[in-house]
């Protein structure tokens, strides 16, 4: 059989575009080597959300007397919450397992490996290296490579081969709750972790070698996210030179020697772009030392073969890999059957998020980000505490803030940034207002819901 498409990794880029492609009558192998879902949904997104919300819950509970309800004696379970985790993650699967097997996607479970491409008529020819040893081919008229990212681990000294050293991944695994943790990097992932644990009595220091957390955010807005990690001891500007079994030495950035004693350290230092387990090289696809070199419709430099998601370095963000791919079927689709593609892939207004006991989310240009660009701007800031829903739901009221950014002459939207509960969930209307380059004038004339959190986005554009 000559697939029309064969598509390497099951990850979101990946079992999307399977899926997308499956409406269309293509006849599709999506090819994966350890689970469907890959790392969002095994060793990501999922599980770190799913431990997230337990710990929410604790924390809830312990201050539920100021909302008048009585709770007694608190405690949590972390056996239970992982063993919650595990059910969450294992319905999922299957789930995606599912919806492939009712599409008509053939499922090849080995590690997919570029054999040759599409070339004079004939079809290009993939590997998959099964877990035993064996191994099949199969031929294809196009491919997609969705093989994303692993944790990356820097040279530090100290760190190969020690069972105290553990990424995302071996930290979701731990059987207990480390008394002290600490957290080499805080980004996203050390920062998210730096709350799931501090919440539930760690001990937690991060150390971070920028001058501020999440160095993309808004550096108003991260201060802001930093200070309501109260629990959480933030070393900033530091730089690690060895770890020697738990204990972290650091340079700060006065020069001074420093060390942190801890049970557990957390390498979340970032992730790197997987490409060096699927024959790129072999194939002559570009790659940099970012990721594969794709244009705007996802292609690589190869003909009939695409790239989506973490893969290509630019958006390493499961909802970047979904339209990434979406925007790629719809080039393989045009290629093959001649029909119109306006698809193209954007990276003005994908959205982030940092979820934790207090969450952040934005879009857009960030304050610092206009400025280095030239680009003048009026901006505007109001506290969580100026929404009512905000202050009858949340008992840190003075937490958090709503800020929007737009350009001095053009009036456009640059930039939506928030930090408080229900960030992540209102973030995609600032990301509609950016994409449809909206002004001030067209914000201040729509609706919003009240009382709603994200109502304070329309009071700060009437702000500037």
């Amino acid at each position: 059989m000559i697939y029309d498409a064969a598509i390497i990794g099951g990850g979101p880029g990946g079992y999307l575009a399977a899926e997308r492609l499956s409406h269309e009558k293509k006849k599709v192998l999506l090819i994966e080597e350890r689970h469907l879902g890959g790392t969002c949904l095994n060793v990501g997104c999922i599980p770190t959300k799913t431990l997230l919300n337990s710990a929410k819950q604790y924390v809830h509970a312990k201050e539920a007397g100021k909302y008048g309800i009585k709770v007694q004696d608190v405690t949590f379970d972390w056996a239970v919450m992982q063993n919650w985790k595990n059910e969450v993650v294992e319905k999922l699967c299957a789930g995606i397992g599912a919806m492939m097997k009712q599409y008509g996607v053939d499922a090849a479970s080995g590690r997919g490996e570029i054999l040759s491409a599409p070339k004079g008529g004939m079809p290009g020819k993939v590997l998959v290296k099964k877990a035993d040893g064996g191994t099949e081919e199969h031929e294809y008229k196009n491919l997609l490579v969705s093989t994303g990212s692993a944790p990356a681990m820097p040279p530090i000294p100290g760190t190969k081969e020690n069972p105290l050293v553990v990424d995302s991944t071996g930290l979701l695994s731990a059987k207990t709750i480390p008394a002290r943790l600490c957290v080499i990097g805080g980004g996203v992932i050390g920062v998210e972790f730096a709350g799931l644990f501090s919440s539930l009595g760690s001990q937690v220091t991060v150390i971070e070698m920028m001058d501020e957390i999440v160095p993309f955010m808004d550096k108003e807005q991260a201060s802001l996210l930093r200070r309501a990690m109260k629990a959480v001891d933030f070393k900033l500007g530091c730089k690690v030179e060895k770890i020697d079994g738990a204990s972290v030495y650091y340079t700060t950035k006065d020069g001074k020697n420093e060390n942190v004693q801890s049970d557990l350290v957390l390498m979340a230092v970032g992730r790197r772009p997987v490409l060096d387990t699927w024959g790129a090289e072999a194939a002559g696809i570009d790659t940099n030392g970012k990721g594969v070199n794709v244009d705007d419709r996802m292609r690589t430099n190869i003909p009939f073969i695409w790239a989506a998601g973490d893969v290509t370095g630019k958006s390493l963000l499961a909802h970047s890999a979904y339209r990434m791919a979406e925007v790629a079927v719809a080039d393989i689709l045009s290629t093959t059957d001649g029909t119109y593609n306006s698809n193209r892939m954007r990276y003005n207004a994908v959205p982030w998020a940092v979820y934790g006991i207090t969450e952040a989310a934005g879009v857009g240009m960030t304050e610092q980000e206009a400025a280095a660009k030239g680009i003048a701007v009026v901006k505007a800031s109001l506290p969580m505490r100026r929404s009512g829903r905000f202050a009858a739901e949340n008992t840190f009221a003075g937490q958090g803030a709503v800020k929007v950014i737009a350009g001095a002459e053009s009036r456009v939207i640059l930039g939506i940034h928030a930090v408080g509960a229900y960030a992540s969930e209102f973030i995609w209307g600032g990301a509609a207002l950016i994409e449809q380059e909206l002004r001030i004038e067209d914000v201040k004339q729509l609706i919003f819901p009240h009382p709603t959190v994200c109502e304070l986005i329309r009071d700060a554009v009437w702000e500037l």
